[in-house]
């Protein structure tokens, strides 16, 4: 990850997961980070191609395996000049 001292926006976001409840049990963790591109794509006006998951964070919504994602994650989302957004777990 490129260092967040250098970001030109940095937010923490508590992010739902609430619709991923109402997908099919084998398919909730994919969901779950769709889900969460797609609230910061809303939020930060950006493309989802230009967002990075970092890997502690895709570690979280996997660790309960993929049928039981949490129903919210905490994250901190920082906006480079290039408009690349790198996310973390806060």
């Amino acid at each position: 990850m490129a260092e967040i001292g250098a970001a030109v926006t940095e937010q923490i976001y508590t992010i739902p997961l609430r619709a991923v409840k109402g997908t099919s049990k084998p398919n909730r963790a994919n969901r779950a980070i769709s889900e969460i591109k797609k609230y910061l794509v809303r939020h930060m006006k950006s493309e989802p191609s230009q967002i990075k998951i970092d890997k502690s964070l895709n570690e979280k919504m996997w660790e309960r395996g993929r049928e039981n994602p949490p129903s919210s994650v905490r994250v901190r989302a920082a906006k480079f000049e290039d408009g690349e957004i790198q996310v973390e777990l806060a």
